[in-house]
């Protein structure tokens, strides 16, 4: 990674907080813009410094912060997380597979764990750089090139993603989270918690039957369906005044 992360750290206990931000200094590819001990703080704090890392502990003084991020994910494109917590909950575990976290650290936290969950955010940048910079997605065994005017959306399908073209569907090996952020934004919007769609290709929205068409340059169309608050996100942002 040559940029630095901005970094927001979120733990509602004093000595872990202070501790956490110590040891985060030995990191310069790494930018704390600010430490937050509650849901309320630490809702406002990633909505105004759209940070890339998220350190975010389990709990927060009762309130759940798997909520925080599904709060979150409806506004922003979602960063890397990764979960601090005093105990090791598989139930907790499972939630933050879910949300693609980067990894899941039991408190307090060593230096070896912490520096092995940098060296996967490491990573995962750089394979989204990599697969930025080629412009392609991987399939299985092999790799699918699109121009953006080619792919009509992307859609999840269970921790892949498929990619919807005018030609027909594939499986692509990457998350939708992943894809979205990679993705420019516009014309590549998050319509819903399952969908991506090319806003320069959509032709109609029907907010009774919940589908959206959208059209090629060669005239040809596809249809998908999506929720009702992603036809009401794809109404606003193509029309501001709606």
């Amino acid at each position: 990674m040559t940029k630095r992360l901005k970094t927001i750290v979120v733990e509602d206990e004093r000595l872990p907080r202070l501790t956490l931000l110590q040891k985060l200094q030995d990191y310069p590819v790494i930018e704390v813009v600010d430490a937050c001990d509650s849901y309320e703080s630490a809702r406002d704090s990633i909505l105004l410094h759209r940070p890339q890392l998220l350190f975010l502990d389990i709990q927060l003084r009762g309130q759940n912060s798997i909520s925080l991020l599904e709060e979150l994910r409806q506004t922003i494109t979602l960063p890397y997380v990764i979960f601090t917590t005093a105990y090791s909950d598989s139930k907790y575990l499972m939630s933050a597979i879910k949300l693609s976290a980067v990894d899941y650290l039991v408190k307090p936290i060593g230096k070896a764990e912490l520096s092995h969950a940098m060296a996967k955010i490491s990573n995962r940048a750089s394979e989204e750089a990599l697969a930025n910079t080629k412009k392609g997605f991987k399939a299985v065994g092999s790799m699918i090139f699109a121009e953006p005017g080619d792919i009509a959306a992307i859609q999840a399908d269970g921790n892949y993603s498929k990619l919807v073209t005018f030609d027909g569907e594939d499986l692509i090996l990457e998350s939708l989270l992943s894809l979205e952020r990679r993705l420019e934004n516009p014309p590549f919007v998050r319509a819903d918690r399952s969908t991506i769609v090319n806003l320069q290709l959509v032709s109609r929205l029907n907010a009774q039957e919940r589908t959206c068409t959208l059209l090629s340059p060669d005239g040809r169309s596809r249809v998908i369906e999506l929720s009702k608050s992603g036809i009401e996100k794809l109404l606003l942002v193509m029309n501001p005044g709606f």
